[in-house]
Order: C-alpha cells, then sequence, then structure tokens
C-alpha cells in the first residue's frame, strides 16, 4: 500500500475578529436619550396635557423664551427622569392631565406608549415606569406661561 497525500492547494476560509459584526463592541445609552424618547411617546397619549410640575414647566417657558438658553432636552425630556444601565432602564415620570379624563387610564396608556417607544428604539429592558400626576389642567385655566418682557 502506498500513501496517498493530496498535493491541491489546501483552501481555508478564516473568520477574522470571530462572530457577528453587531456583537463586536459596545452601544452605551445615555440617560437623556431614553429621557427624550419616554417625554414624547408620553406627550402623544390621549389626555396628557402636559409634562412636568408647574414650576418646571414655567422654568422650560422662560428658557425657550431667552435665545440661546433654551435647548430640545429642556422641552422633550420635562417631566422624566431615566436611569439606565447596561440592559434595564427605570423610568420616572411627572405628568398633567386633562380635566375629565380617567388618570388611571392615562397612566396605564403612559406607561404602555412609553414602555413600547424606549424598547423599541433601545433594546433595553424596562423594569418600571412610575408616574405622578402632578396637576389637573382645567377647561377654563390658561397655561403657565408668563409673558414675555421682549418684544
Amino acid at each position: 500500500m502506498t500513501d496517498r497525500t493530496d498535493s491541491s492547494p489546501h483552501t481555508t476560509m478564516t473568520k477574522r475578529g470571530g462572530g457577528d459584526p453587531a456583537s463586536r463592541g459596545r452601544t452605551t445609552i445615555a440617560d437623556g436619550v431614553v429621557e427624550k424618547i419616554a417625554g414624547l411617546a408620553a406627550r402623544d397619549v390621549v389626555g396628557v396635557h402636559a409634562m412636568g410640575s408647574g414650576f418646571s414647566r414655567t422654568l422650560g417657558a422662560v428658557r425657550d423664551r431667552v435665545p440661546g438658553g433654551g435647548s430640545a432636552k429642556s422641552g422633550a425630556s420635562r417631566g422624566v427622569k431615566a436611569e439606565v444601565g447596561e440592559v434595564q432602564t427605570a423610568l420616572d415620570l411627572e405628568i398633567v392631565v386633562d380635566y375629565g379624563v380617567p388618570i388611571a387610564d392615562v397612566a396605564g396608556a403612559v406607561r404602555e406608549n412609553v414602555i413600547a417607544a424606549v424598547e423599541r428604539m433601545t433594546g433595553l429592558e424596562v423594569v418600571e415606569v412610575n408616574i405622578a400626576v402632578s396637576d389637573v389642567k382645567l377647561p377654563d385655566e390658561e397655561d403657565e406661561e408668563p409673558e414675555s418682557r421682549l418684544q
């Protein structure tokens, strides 16, 4: 018997970097990003008049009127606080509801909308959404925006 050795060139494909490109490296998401997403999702719910306490809304309105004083973050994330971990997040929201709407229903809808938006956009698991209703907007009540001294 003779030994046969294959003299044909042997081609092997080596995978460089090992694994799926999506798993190479880390993605971190800032608290402010989650806060903006949650704030916008909460505002989309019927019955939510505003976000934040009266004081924070007044302060934000003044800041927004000063050239260079306002920012997208101040409006979009007003009334939202997020704690973001590597794979989970927890949120605290402060809302003002319109008079006449069932508060429990609005809170439930806000919770569902916020969880869906944050989980879809960030991939983080939302472990809790705490909602504090700080005020009720009456139909004849004016919004708490101070008059501008600037013309």
